[in-house]
C-alpha cells in the first residue's frame, strides 16, 4: 500500500480485562496491518493477570500502542473512552481474545472511501482449541444455530442490520453518543440499531474476517447465551419498534419445550409432550448434519449440547430478564463482559 492511501489515521480499540493469554497475539495482529497509520488503542478495564504487563511490554517498541484505564470495566464504557480518546477518522474495534489478517483495516479503509457506509463489518469466525471448543466453533458457524445472523456464515457482501466488532466513522459515533453505557450486554446492536434509525447503512463483507476464540466449555456458552438473551430484553425495552421474529424464536422455543416436559409427567398428555418435542429434535437433526463434517469424531458428542446452550441459553435469559422486571430489578453489573460481541 502507498504512503498517500495510507493518509487517513485509524484508530483501532481492544476493550481488554483478564486476557493474559490471547492479549499479545491481538495486538500483534493490529500492530502487523499493511494499514500502519494507526492509533491503537487497549483500553483495560482493571485486570488482575498480566494483560498491562503484556501491553507495557509490547508499547516499548511501538508507539502507536497506548494502554488506557475502565475503571466500569463494562464493554460500552470502554468503547466511548476510546471514543473520546480517538484521534482517527474511522474507529475499528478488535476483540482481545482474537486475531486478524495483515489486510483487515487496509480492506475496512477501502469500504468507507466509498462514502456508502455508516458502519463496515465482516465474519466473525469462531476458534476451538478443545473438544467442545472445536463442536462449539462448527455450530457457531451453522444457520441453525444462529439463525439471520448473517456474519458467522455469509459469503456474499450486502446490507445488514447488525456487524460485530463493527468499524465507524469517528464522527459520526460522536454524533449518536457513542455506545449506551446502561446497556451492558448487547451494547453494539443497540448502537447499530440507533445508526441505522439516523439514516446510515451497515455493511457485511465476508472478505473481512476476524478469527474470535469461542468458548470453550458448553456451560460457558449457555452462560454467554443467557445473557445475550437478558441483553436483547433491555434493547427491546429501550426500542420496542426493534422486534424481530427472530427474537421471539428462542423463548417461545423454552416456553414450549417446558410445556411438552410437563405434559409428559401426565399418562393421558404423554403422547401429546413428545408430538410437542419432535419440533425441536428435528431442528436439532438437521443441524447436526449441518455441522458433523466438521468436526472431528470424537468431538461430535458435543454437536447437539452446543445447539442447546445457545437456544436454550438465549430462551432462558429473555425469561429471566422478563421476570426480573416483572418484580422491578434491574439486571445489575453481573451483565456486564469484558469482551465479546452479541447478535
Amino acid at each position: 500500500m502507498g504512503a498517500s492511501s495510507c493518509s487517513d489515521l485509524v484508530t483501532v480499540v481492544i476493550p481488554a480485562r483478564n486476557e493474559e493469554r490471547t492479549i499479545g497475539e491481538a495486538v500483534a495482529s493490529v500492530a502487523g496491518q499493511t494499514y500502519s497509520n494507526l492509533q491503537i488503542l487497549v483500553v483495560d478495564g482493571g485486570s488482575t493477570d498480566r494483560t498491562r504487563k503484556i501491553v507495557e511490554a509490547l508499547r516499548v517498541d511501538d508507539p502507536r500502542i497506548e494502554l488506557l484505564g475502565n475503571p466500569d470495566r463494562a464493554i460500552p464504557f470502554a468503547l466511548n473512552i476510546a471514543l473520546a480518546a480517538a484521534r482517527g477518522r474511522w474507529m475499528v474495534r478488535v476483540d482481545a481474545h482474537s486475531a486478524i489478517p495483515s489486510n483487515y483495516v487496509e480492506t475496512i479503509v477501502h469500504r468507507f472511501r466509498s462514502g456508502d457506509w455508516g458502519g463496515v463489518g465482516g465474519r466473525k469466525d469462531a476458534v476451538g482449541h478443545t473438544a467442545q471448543g472445536r463442536a462449539i466453533a462448527a455450530v457457531m458457524g451453522s444457520k441453525f444455530a444462529q439463525g439471520n445472523s448473517i456474519y458467522h456464515y455469509g459469503t456474499t457482501a450486502q446490507t445488514v442490520d447488525h456487524i460485530p466488532f463493527g468499524a465507524y466513522p469517528v464522527e459520526l459515533a460522536r454524533s449518536l453518543g457513542g455506545w449506551s453505557e446502561t446497556q451492558l450486554v448487547n451494547e453494539d446492536f443497540e448502537f447499530d440499531y440507533r445508526l441505522r434509525q439516523s439514516g446510515h447503512e451497515l455493511l457485511f463483507d465476508p472478505e473481512i474476517r476476524i478469527d474470535w476464540d469461542c468458548r470453550q466449555r458448553v456451560s460457558d456458552l449457555f452462560s454467554q447465551y443467557r445473557r445475550y438473551g437478558a441483553g436483547k430484553v433491555q434493547t427491546l425495552v429501550t426500542h420496542p419498534e426493534s422486534l424481530s421474529a427472530r427474537n421471539l424464536a428462542a423463548p417461545v422455543l423454552v416456553a414450549g419445550l417446558a410445556g411438552s416436559v410437563v405434559l409428559l409427567t401426565g399418562k393421558r398428555s404423554r403422547k401429546l409432550g413428545l408430538l410437542g418435542l419432535l419440533p425441536y429434535g428435528a431442528v436439532l437433526a438437521a443441524g447436526t448434519k449441518d455441522t458433523i463434517a466438521n468436526v472431528e469424531r470424537g468431538e461430535r458428542r458435543w454437536i447437539v449440547p452446543a445447539f442447546m446452550a445457545i437456544h436454550l441459553g438465549w430462551g432462558t435469559g429473555v425469561w429471566l430478564a422478563v421476570v426480573r422486571r416483572w418484580l422491578g430489578r434491574s439486571e445489575g453489573r453481573g451483565m456486564e463482559a469484558s469482551s465479546g460481541s452479541t447478535r
